[in-house]
C-alpha cells in the first residue's frame, strides 16, 4: 500500500524540523525506528515485541541494545492495530500516540491509560452525511461498515440520524473483520449489495475494510452504485492492476487538514539518494517506478535521476497531506513538546547533579502528555486531552476517474459542524461529476408524491416506500410527500390541483339574477293578481256567491295570499339581522292567518249544511264571529310559538362554508330547530285538518258547498309542503332558500287558484249563476 509511505515520510520530515529548531530540545537528537504491521494483528503484536526486547527473538520483559532510549510509539493506522498494540504496551505503561482515526473504544482511561489519540473526533460525521443525502434528496441508502464495535457504534449514530430526517436504511451489511486481510476473499454481500435498488452506498471503515471491497467481485458492475466513503478510508488505495472506474465519482469526506510549511518541498526532493539507509524508501521507489534491482538485466536501465514523488499518479502518491500523515507530524511534535516540558523542569530543579546523568523512563512521559496543549506549524491547537479533543472538520471531495488521464480527487463542498444544531454545509452541483451522468442518481425506495397528494404508507415496509393518493374534496397538500392533507380554512376552498387554498366568494340569492327574478317578478304577479280578486269581491260583495261564502273569511284569506306571495320576496337579497327575523316569522304567521281562514271557511260550510236540518241547534254556531273567532285563536298560537323562538333562540344571519365548494353562502340560520319545526308542523296540523274536514263534506250539495275546492286546494298545499321538508335536508343552502320560495309561491298560487279563480268566472263570465233565482233553482232540484 505505497500511499502509506507517506505516513514514514511525514515522520521524517517532522523530526528533521524539530532537529534542526533551536528552541525546541535544544542539544537533543530526535531518532525513530520504523517497523512494518502489514495490517495483521499477528504481525503488529509480533514487530512490537520485538521493538521491546530489542533483539531479533524477542524476549518478553527484557530490553536489550539501548532500548532506553526509547520514550514512545507512534502508530496504529486502524482501531485494530491500536488495539494490538496498546493492549501490550500498557502492560509497561509505555506511551502510545495512534494517528488512526478516532476511535471512542481507545477513550476507556481504565483499560487503556497510556494511549493518547491523536485525530479529532467524528462526532458530526453522520450528522454531515446526513445532510449530504438531504441536500440531493436521497432517501434510500445502503450501509457497509465494519463486524465491530466500532461499525456498530457508526450504525447506531447514522441510523438514528437518518430516523430523525426520514431517512431509510435499504440494508446494512458487514465486512467480517476475520477476512479483511485476506487478498483474494470473495465477499458474500457484494451481489446482494448490486441488487438493491438503493444506488447510494456508505461505507464506514479503515483502509482493510476498503480493500477486502476491492478485491471483492463482480466488484465491474459497481458503477451503477454511487459509494459514499468516510474520512477513515482513502478510495485511491488499491492494487495497481485493478480497474478503479468502479469507484468513479464517488464522495468522500476527508479531514480538513492545514497545510505544512515545507512538506510539500520536502516530498519533492525525499529520494534513495538523499536518504540511503532507508530500507522502505528503496523498496518503495523501486516498486512504485518499476526500477530494476540489483540483479536486474543491463539493458532495462535505471530508475531516473529525475523521478520525483510528484510524477506519481494518486493511487500511488499523494502530495497533499493526509489526515493519517497530519496526525503523524503532530504526533512526533507532541512527544518532543513532552519532552521539551520535561528538560525543562529537571533544568529548574536542577535535578542532575555533578556526575550524576538524567535517565528519562518513558512512563514519566504522561505527566507532560495528559494536558499537553501547543500550536504546530500549520497554526492549528494541538489538545491531547480526551475531552477537550477538537471535532473534525471535513472537505467533501469527488474522487474522479477519466480515460487516459490521472485520477484526482477534487473539493466539491465542505462540512464544518460546531454543534449538533449549528453547522456549515456546503456543496457544488455543477462541480460534481457523477461517473458518466451529468445529473446525480436518484436514490430513492418510492417516487415523490406531488403537491396535492399524500403518502399512503406500504404495510410491513420502512416509511420511505409508499404510494401516493390525492387528498380529499375539501383537503390541500402544499408540499412534496406530505403525510396528510390540510384542511383549508372555512373561507377558502382547495383550486383544481388541490395544491393551494383559494378565498371562496360569497353568495346569496339576489334580485339581479335570473332565479331571485324571475321568483321575484311571479311573486309581484301573483300578489296584483290577488289584490285584483280581492277588489272584484269587494266589488261584488253584495252578490249571492260572495255572501255564501263568508265575505270576511274570503277578505281575510285574500289579504293573507297577498302578504304569502310578498313575504317571498324577504327570502331575496343578503340576508341580515332584521331579514332572517321577519322572513319566518312573517312567513309562519301569514300562512296560519291563511290555512285557519280556511279551516273556518271548512268548519262554515259543513255547519251550514248540518244546520239546515229541521230542529237542529247548530244554528247559532253559524254566525261570521265564530269563525273569525277560529281565526284568532289558531294565529294566536302561531304566533305566541313565534315570540318564545324570537326570545329564546331567534334566527340570524350566518356562512354556509361546505355547500358549495368555491362559494360561502350567507343564509339565515334557524337558531331553534325545533321550534322552526313546531312552527311548519302547527301549519301542517291546521291544513290536515282542515283537509280533512273538507274532505268529509266535498259530497255536500254544491249550492252551500265549496269544499271540494277547499279539498283540492289543500291537496295542493300539503303535497308542495312536504316536498319542502324532504328538500330542506339537501345541504345545498342557496337551493334550499329557493326551494322555499318557490313552495310559498307554489302553495300560495294553489289555494288562490283552487278557492277563487271558479268563483271570479262565475262573477265576471257567468253573472246569471251570481242571482238568487239560480240559486232557489238550485236549492229545488237538490231537493227534488
Amino acid at each position: 500500500m505505497y500511499k502509506n509511505y507517506q505516513q514514514v515520510l511525514a515522520l521524517v520530515f517532522a523530526v528533521e524540523d524539530i532537529n534542526g529548531n533551536v528552541n525546541l530540545l535544544p542539544n537533543v537528537t530526535l531518532g525513530y525506528h520504523l517497523y512494518n504491521t502489514y495490517h495483521s494483528d499477528e504481525r503488529t503484536l509480533e514487530s512490537s515485541l520485538r521493538w521491546l526486547t530489542g533483539q531479533r527473538q524477542f524476549v518478553p520483559n527484557y530490553r536489550c541494545g539501548g532500548q532506553d532510549k526509547y520514550v514512545t510509539a507512534i502508530g496504529g493506522a486502524t482501531s485494530a492495530l491500536s488495539l494490538q498494540m496498546g493492549s501490550l504496551l500498557e502492560l509497561y505503561k509505555f506511551p502510545q500516540l495512534t494517528y488512526g482515526p478516532y476511535d471512542p473504544i481507545l477513550n476507556d482511561k481504565i483499560q487503556f491509560a497510556s494511549l493518547y489519540q491523536m485525530a479529532p473526533r467524528d462526532s458530526f460525521l453522520p450528522v454531515g452525511i446526513v445532510q449530504l443525502l438531504l441536500h440531493f434528496d436521497w432517501n434510500w441508502v445502503g450501509l457497509v461498515t465494519t463486524d465491530d464495535m466500532t461499525g456498530e457504534k457508526f450504525l447506531r449514530d447514522i441510523a438514528e440520524e437518518m430516523a430523525r430526517s426520514h431517512i431509510c436504511v435499504a440494508f446494512t451489511e458487514k465486512i467480517p473483520v476475520s477476512e479483511r486481510r485476506q487478498d483474494e476473499s470473495h465477499v458474500a454481500f457484494m451481489p446482494r449489495i448490486l441488487a438493491s435498488s438503493a444506488k447510494v452506498i456508505i461505507m464506514h471503515g479503515d483502509a482493510d475494510s476498503l480493500m477486502i471491497l476491492r478485491y471483492s467481485q463482480p466488484l465491474l458492475l459497481a458503477p451503477l452504485k454511487l459509494w459514499i466513503i468516510t474520512s477513515a478510508l482513502d478510495i485511491t488505495l488499491k492494487p495497481h492492476h485493478y480497474d478503479s472506474y468502479a469507484f468513479h465519482g464517488a464522495l468522500v469526506f476527508k479531514h480538513q487538514t492545514s497545510e505544512v510549511p515545507g512538506f510539500s518541498h520536502f516530498l519533492k526532493n525525499v529520494n534513495p539518494v538523499k536518504y540511503p539507509e532507508d530500507i522502505f524508501l528503496k523498496s518503495f521507489w523501486h516498486s512504485t517506478f518499476n526500477c530494476p534491482d540489483e540483479f536486474a538485466k543491463p539493458e532495462e536501465g535505471e530508475c531516473s535521476p529525475n523521478a520525483s514523488l510528484e510524477d506519481l499518479p494518486l493511487e500511488y502518491f499523494d502530495m497533499t497531506m493526509s489526515s493519517l500523515s497530519y496526525s503523524t507530524y503532530n504526533a512526533v511534535y507532541a512527544v518532543a513538546w513532552a519532552l521539551h516540558e520535561m528538560f525543562l523542569m529537571r533544568t529548574e530543579m536542577e535535578f542532575e547533579g555533578p556526575g550524576v546523568s538524567f535517565t528519562l523512563q518513558p512512563w514519566q512521559l504522561h505527566s507532560s502528555l495528559r494536558n499537553l496543549q501547543f500550536n504546530n506549524n500549520a497554526g492549528d491547537k494541538i489538545v491531547l486531552n480526551e475531552r477537550r479533543n477538537a471535532e473534525a472538520k471535513y472537505d467533501i471531495m469527488n474522487y474522479l476517474v477519466f480515460f487516459n488521464k490521472p485520477e484526482v480527487l477534487v473539493k466539491v463542498g465542505q462540512f464544518i459542524p460546531r454543534t449538533l444544531l449549528d453547522h456549515n454545509f456546503t456543496i457544488s452541483r455543477n462541480s460534481t461529476v457523477w461517473g458518466d451522468s451529468q445529473i446525480p442518481p436518484e436514490s430513492i425506495c418510492s417516487e415523490s408524491c406531488n403537491s396535492g397528494f399524500k403518502k399512503i404508507f406500504r404495510e410491513g415496509e420502512p416509511t420511505c416506500c409508499f404510494d401516493c393518493a390525492q387528498c380529499a374534496e375539501g383537503e390541500i397538500s402544499n408540499q412534496r410527500d406530505m403525510d396528510y392533507c390540510m384542511k383549508c380554512p372555512e373561507d377558502q376552498y382547495p383550486n383544481k390541483e388541490r395544491n393551494h387554498c383559494l378565498p371562496k366568494i360569497v353568495i346569496f340569492l339576489t334580485f339581479k339574477e335570473p332565479m331571485g327574478l324571475t321568483l321575484t317578478c311571479i311573486a309581484l304577479s301573483f300578489s296584483l293578481l290577488t289584490i285584483l280578486i280581492l277588489v272584484i269581491f269587494v266589488k261584488f260583495q253584495d252578490t249571492p256567491i260572495v255572501k255564501a261564502n263568508n265575505r270576511t273569511l274570503s277578505y281575510t284569506l285574500l289579504i293573507s295570499l297577498v302578504l304569502c306571495f310578498l313575504c317571498s320576496m324577504l327570502f331575496i337579497g343578503q340576508p341580515t339581522s332584521a331579514t332572517c327575523l321577519l322572513q319566518q316569522t312573517i312567513f309562519g304567521i301569514v300562512f296560519t292567518v291563511a290555512v285557519s281562514s280556511i279551516l273556518a271557511k271548512t268548519i262554515t260550510v259543513v255547519l251550514a249544511f248540518k244546520a239546515t236540518k229541521p230542529g237542529s241547534k247548530l244554528k247559532r254556531w253559524v254566525q261570521p264571529r265564530v269563525s273569525n273567532f277560529v281565526v284568532f285563536i289558531c294565529s294566536m298560537i302561531q304566533l305566541t310559538l313565534c315570540g318564545i323562538w324570537m326570545g329564546t333562540s331567534p334566527p340570524f344571519p350566518g356562512l354556509d362554508t361546505y355547500s358549495e365548494p368555491g362559494h360561502m353562502i350567507i343564509v339565515c340560520e334557524m337558531g331553534s330547530v325545533i321550534i322552526f319545526y313546531s312552527v311548519l308542523g302547527y301549519m301542517g296540523l291546521l291544513a290536515l285538518a282542515s283537509f280533512t274536514v273538507a274532505f268529509v263534506a266535498r259530497n255536500l250539495p254544491d249550492t252551500f258547498n265549496e269544499s271540494k275546492l277547499i279539498t283540492y286546494s289543500l291537496l295542493i298545499f300539503c303535497s308542495v309542503w312536504t316536498s319542502f321538508i324532504a328538500a330542506y335536508q339537501n345541504p345545498k343552502r342557496k337551493a334550499m332558500v329557493t326551494v322555499e320560495i318557490f313552495c310559498i309561491l307554489t302553495s300560495s298560487a294553489g289555494l288562490l287558484g283552487c278557492i277563487f279563480l271558479p268563483k271570479c268566472y262565475v262573477i265576471l263570465l257567468r253573472p246569471k249563476r251570481n242571482t238568487l233565482e239560480y240559486l232557489k233553482q238550485k236549492v229545488d232540484s237538490s231537493r227534488s
